[in-house]
C-alpha cells in the first residue's frame, strides 16, 4: 500500500472514529461494574445451578485447568458421582470432572439445574417434547437427580 492510499484511508476513518469516540451513548456495563438486581416478581423463580459436570477424555488436564485458572482445589475422585473430582461454585453447588464411563459417552458440559420436585419437572420437560435420557435417580445422600435431551442439548435436574 503506498503512503498516498495508506492516507486517504486514514481520513476515510477519521469521521467514524470522532463519532465513536464522543458519542453521547450510554456506557455498557464491563466485567466490574454489574446491573442492579431486581426483585423476583411472585411468579418468577431463580434459577441456581447445583451440579456442572463435566465429562472428557483428559480429566486431569481439565482439573488442572481450572484449578490454575480459578485457584480452587479439586477433591479425589467421588465414586457416587462417576468417579468425578469436585470443587465448589461460588454461591453453592459443585462442579465436577470426570472421565467418560463407557466407550460411547461423548464429553459434554451438563448443568444440573435445582428443582423442588423433580417428577413434575421431568414431566414437564417431557411434555415440552424433551427426551428422557435418565429419569429421576436417587443418589444416597444426594438427592436425586434426572437428565432430558432437548434441542441436541442435555440438561440435568436435580432435587436435593
Amino acid at each position: 500500500m503506498t503512503t498516498s492510499s495508506l492516507c486517504t484511508a486514514l481520513l476515510c476513518l477519521l469521521p467514524a472514529m470522532a463519532v465513536c469516540t464522543f458519542s453521547t451513548t450510554e456506557p455498557t456495563i464491563s466485567q466490574d461494574q454489574s446491573a442492579p438486581e431486581r426483585p423476583l416478581s411472585k411468579k418468577e423463580n431463580a434459577m441456581q445451578i447445583h451440579y456442572l459436570e463435566i465429562v472428557t477424555p483428559d480429566l486431569d488436564a481439565m482439573c488442572s485447568t481450572l484449578e490454575k485458572m480459578h485457584g480452587v482445589k479439586f477433591s479425589q475422585p467421588a465414586p457416587e458421582l462417576g468417579n468425578a473430582r469436585t470443587a465448589t461454585l461460588k454461591g453453592g453447588g459443585q462442579i465436577g470432572v470426570r472421565a467418560p464411563m463407557r466407550p460411547d459417552e461423548d464429553p459434554v458440559v451438563r448443568p444440573y439445574l435445582l428443582v423442588d420436585d423433580i417428577e413434575s419437572a421431568i414431566e414437564a420437560a417431557k411434555a415440552a417434547g424433551a427426551e428422557i435420557a435418565m429419569p429421576p435417580m436417587e443418589m444416597p445422600n444426594r438427592g436425586k437427580f434426572a437428565i432430558y435431551i432437548q434441542g441436541g442439548i442435555q440438561h440435568g435436574l436435580w432435587q436435593i
